[in-house]
């Protein structure tokens, strides 16, 4: 196989360390990419809460609980989908986390379960507290992705676009070895979601133009914001679609596809199915017809 390589015209360089020596301590790149996701997303959670006349400070109950469970949840994931690369490794190593593998439908799934569990609890508007947090949700995941570009990770096949992306032989595949630049399948992803995030405040903002005003602290008026969460769930599933087409990276096979493009097809079915079901049925909206960022 020939050498694939963009210099003629550019290329996106990999960081030559994944982490940074804090005197006995060793700072992973990954974890803070993951740290600075989560912390972006409460604090524009905090924000979109407050702007609908709630609390802050219960967003952030809800962090607590949901953040930690998410995490748990999409290490699960990854290891159970991923599961004979632990068998031939060692069961230890799906502990270390520093590593990279986390699978977000798991975390996504676990996250929003807590979350929901919390916001029961605390007596919130269910609906309405979706329509806050969901849009904050691929804005994390986009920040959290710069982690696998540290790792020179869960990056496409060879290409020679401009963008390609530079990746040190002693992570390319062992068919790769001679291939110098790879599609950004980090990237691909970091942008999907911002432009998802955007869509999803945008269609939220022209939700609540529409909508009489009501109390969002109410339990008892559920709103069918929760559309905003199945749109979210499609969109993340259309993306990952097709960027796990590009990857090349060892995954776990189903009749020869790999899971999480199975993962991503269930996503979207479950997710438009949804939006058709539920499409026309609207119920009240949030106390007074502010614009949430």
């Amino acid at each position: 196989m020939g050498c694939v390589t963009s210099g003629l015209i550019g290329s996106i360089p990999s960081p030559s360390r994944n982490g940074l020596e804090l005197g006995p301590l060793e700072l992973r790149a990954y974890g803070v990419m993951i740290a600075l996701g989560v912390l972006a997303a409460v604090w524009m959670s905090r924000r979109r809460w407050e702007a609908r006349g709630g609390d802050p400070e219960q967003i952030s109950r809800i962090a607590l609980w949901a953040v930690p469970a998410g995490l748990i949840g999409s290490r699960l994931y990854h290891v159970i989908t991923d599961w004979r690369k632990f068998q031939d490794e060692g069961w230890l190593e799906a502990f270390a986390i520093w590593k990279g593998g986390l699978g977000i439908p798991g975390g996504m799934t676990a996250g929003i379960l807590a979350g929901l569990w919390i916001v029961r609890r605390q007596g919130m508007n269910r609906g309405e507290t979706l329509a806050a947090v969901v849009p904050a949700l691929p804005l994390a995941q986009a920040i959290g992705r710069l982690g696998n570009w540290f790792n020179q990770e869960l990056f496409g096949s060879p290409t020679d676009l401009p963008w390609g992306l530079e990746i040190d032989q002693a992570h390319r595949p062992a068919q790769y070895l001679d291939v110098e630049t790879f599609h950004p399948t980090f990237l691909y992803e970091a942008v999907w979601n911002l432009l998802l995030c955007g869509l999803l405040v945008v269609l939220d903002r022209n939700r609540l133009r529409r909508r009489a005003p009501t109390l969002v602290t109410n339990p008892r008026r559920t709103d069918r914001p929760g559309s905003l969460l199945a749109v979210y769930v499609l969109g993340y599933g259309l993306g990952r679609l097709w960027i796990e087409a590009v990857r090349i990276d060892p995954a776990s096979l189903v009749w020869g596809v790999r899971v999480n493009i199975w993962m991503s097809i269930v996503l979207i079915a479950c997710s438009a199915l949804y939006l058709l079901l539920t499409r026309g049925r609207a119920g009240p909206g949030p106390r007074r017809p502010v614009m949430p960022i």
